[in-house]
């Protein structure tokens, strides 16, 4: 059961978030109550994300208590898992947050290069409109993949209960948070996190926009491997896919990574 706190901690991020875009907005031109807004929160947001998240936790939890995290393999994880169980919170935190964060990066850029992987992940660039709920739009088997890998290392090497709730957060409010409409700038911190002004150069339609900017919570991937995109004195001409026939409606988003189709690229 999801704890009180987290509950109470995404709805006071998600309305801070929701005022920060109507005092601030970046786009004046994007409306609160836009096309698909219904759907991206209560059926992307809230009913697959919920009933997911309750499949992967109870399906980790099960391959914990079945002993996959025993005989050869499983010494070397309890090994490394007492350890970490013994760190301060913050610490195991802290680990948790960049480790994924690489993961992420990485596989995000896979996706991108990969024709078959980005079936996966193109309902999540199909929004038009980029704000604090559109990054929620993400297919249901991304969403298996990513936070299979997020939540397994946690439980199998044993971290402080009270770190996978902490993760979720975390992970929930950054993701509304680089998809925000909101004018806001990090300075040299755009260095070391990512935010609003990276990650809508990855949403935007123009070509030399189009795989740039991968990192999720921490923007040093990017500037490491030679990703990062800020471009500065013009804004993004539009969002979404260039392919026409990527179609309207959670359902049938769904059920296009099924369709008879080319590769994409």
């Amino acid at each position: 059961m999801t704890p009180w706190w987290v509950v109470a901690a995404v709805v006071g991020g998600s309305l801070t978030l929701v005022a920060c875009e109507r005092l601030r907005p970046y786009d004046s031109r994007q409306s609160l109550f836009r096309k698909d807004l219904l759907s991206d929160l209560l059926l992307y947001g809230l009913l697959q994300s919920y009933l997911l998240g309750l499949l992967i936790e109870h399906a980790v939890h099960a391959a914990a208590r079945t002993g996959l995290s025993s005989g050869a393999g499983g010494g070397l994880g309890r090994a490394l898992g007492s350890g970490i169980g013994g760190w301060p919170l913050a610490g195991q935190l802290a680990f948790f947050v960049v480790t994924h964060d690489f993961y992420i990066y990485w596989f995000h850029r896979l996706q991108h290069a990969s024709p078959w992987l980005w079936r996966l992940h193109e309902a999540h660039h199909s929004t038009r409109q980029v704000d604090w709920i559109s990054g929620a739009r993400s297919h249901a088997f991304e969403i298996l993949i990513n936070q299979t890998v997020e939540l397994a290392p946690i439980v199998l090497l044993h971290a402080h209960p009270t770190v996978a709730p902490l993760k979720l957060v975390a992970s929930v409010l950054w993701g509304m948070y680089i998809h925000g409409n909101w004018d806001t700038r990090h300075g040299r911190w755009l260095y070391l996190f990512n935010g609003p002004e990276m990650h809508r150069w990855h949403h935007a339609v123009e070509t030399a926009a189009a795989n740039v900017n991968f990192g999720t919570k921490l923007a040093v991937w990017d500037w490491v491997f030679g990703t990062a995109s800020v471009p500065t004195g013009t804004k993004p001409g539009a969002y979404g896919l260039v392919d026409p026939g990527f179609p309207e409606g959670f359902l049938r988003q769904q059920a296009h990574v099924f369709a008879r189709r080319p590769p994409p690229f």
